[in-house]
C-alpha cells in the first residue's frame, strides 16, 4: 500500500502498520497511490497531483472539505478528518465564550492604558447556549460546556432527541445568549448568518463562528457589531486571511484569531491515530471513517 503526503512530521506516519509506503510531495510522484493526503488549501497542488496519478482515497486532515470537494473526481473516494480536531476546537469555544463573558479583552485595553477598571463581570453558568452543528465537534463543545451549568440547544439537519433542526432557529434564537457556529459550509449553509438571522438573535448576544468564515455574510454582521446588537469571537473569516484594511479588524466587539482552534500541539498525535486505524480499515477491507457524502 502506498499513501503520498505533504512532509508531515514523522510522528505522523508513526503507527502505520507494516508495509506502508509513505511517498512526500516533495520526491517524484508516483503513477499510482491508494491514499493521498492533500495540503491544506493548496488547489493547484491537488489539481496537478489528481491529474498525475492514480489516486484510490483523498483523505484530508481537516474536517471541512468545502475547499477540496470540487477538485475530487468522480469515483475517488473522499474522507475528512472529523475526530482529529474535536478537543482543541471544542477548547477554543469554550475559551471564547469565556474571553467575551470576562470582557477580556476590555482588560487587555486597559493593561495596556494602564488603567486600573474595575467591573461587575458575567457569568456562564445560567447561560443559554446554541450550537449551530451538532456532529463530533459540537459533542466535544457540548461535554465542555455541560459542568458551566450552561443550557444548550443543539441544532442539527437532522432532527433526534434533544437535538433541534434550522427550522426550530426562529424559536431558539430570541433565547440564546451564544451561538456558536459549527456548521460545515455547503451551498444550504453559506451566509446562513445573514441580517435576519442576526436580528432575531438576543439583543447583546455572542457569535461565536469555529466554523467557516463564509457561513456568515460579513456586512451583515458588520452592521449588527457597529450597532452594538452581538459582540462576536472569530477564528475564521470571509474574506480568509482577512485583508489588513478590512473593516472587520477595526469592528467594535470583535475579536478574531487567524484559523488556528484546531492547530494544537497534540495535532500530530492525534492525526497518527486516526491515519493507522483509517489505513488498517483499508487494508482488512473495512469501510473506512469519513466517508463525504453530499458534501460532508
Amino acid at each position: 500500500m502506498r499513501i503520498l503526503a505533504p512532509r508531515l512530521r514523522k510522528e505522523v506516519f508513526a503507527l502505520l502498520p507494516e508495509g506502508v509506503e509513505v511517498r512526500f510531495l516533495d520526491e517524484p510522484w508516483p503513477k499510482t497511490a491508494d491514499f493521498f493526503l492533500p495540503p491544506f488549501g493548496q488547489e493547484e497542488v491537488v489539481r496537478k497531483v489528481l491529474a498525475e496519478v492514480e489516486v484510490k482515497v483523498v483523505q484530508t486532515l481537516s474536517a471541512g472539505v468545502d475547499w477540496i470537494l470540487p477538485l475530487v473526481p468522480q469515483g475517488v473516494v473522499l474522507c475528512d478528518g472529523s475526530g482529529i480536531h474535536d478537543a482543541p476546537v471544542a477548547e477554543w469555544v469554550v475559551m471564547a465564550l469565556l474571553a467575551l463573558l470576562k470582557d477580556l479583552p476590555g482588560f487587555w485595553g486597559a493593561q495596556r492604558e494602564r488603567r486600573w477598571a474595575p467591573k461587575r463581570l458575567l457569568d456562564l453558568e445560567g447561560k443559554t447556549v446554541l450550537l449551530l452543528g451538532y456532529g463530533a465537534i459540537g459533542r466535544a463543545v457540548a461535554e465542555r460546556l455541560k459542568p458551566f451549568g450552561v443550557e444548550l440547544f443543539p441544532v442539527a439537519r437532522t432532527a433526534r432527541p434533544g437535538v433541534y433542526t434550522p427550522k426550530d432557529l426562529p424559536l431558539l434564537l430570541p433565547q440564546a445568549d451564544a451561538v456558536v457556529l459549527l456548521l460545515p459550509l455547503t451551498p444550504e449553509t453559506r451566509r446562513m448568518v445573514d441580517r435576519d438571522f442576526l436580528a432575531q438573535m438576543k439583543p447583546g448576544a455572542f457569535l461565536v463562528n469555529a466554523g467557516r468564515g463564509a457561513l456568515v455574510d460579513t456586512e451583515a454582521l458588520l452592521e449588527a457589531l457597529e450597532a452594538g446588537r452581538v459582540r462576536a469571537f472569530l477564528d475564521v473569516t470571509e474574506p480568509e486571511p482577512l485583508p489588513e484594511d478590512h473593516p472587520l479588524w477595526r469592528a467594535k466587539g470583535v475579536v478574531i484569531t487567524p484559523h488556528v482552534a484546531g492547530l494544537s500541539e497534540g495535532f500530530n498525535r492525534r492525526a497518527a491515530r486516526f491515519l493507522a486505524e483509517q489505513v488498517g480499515r483499508y487494508l482488512r477491507g473495512e469501510p473506512l471513517w469519513n466517508v463525504v457524502r453530499e458534501g460532508y
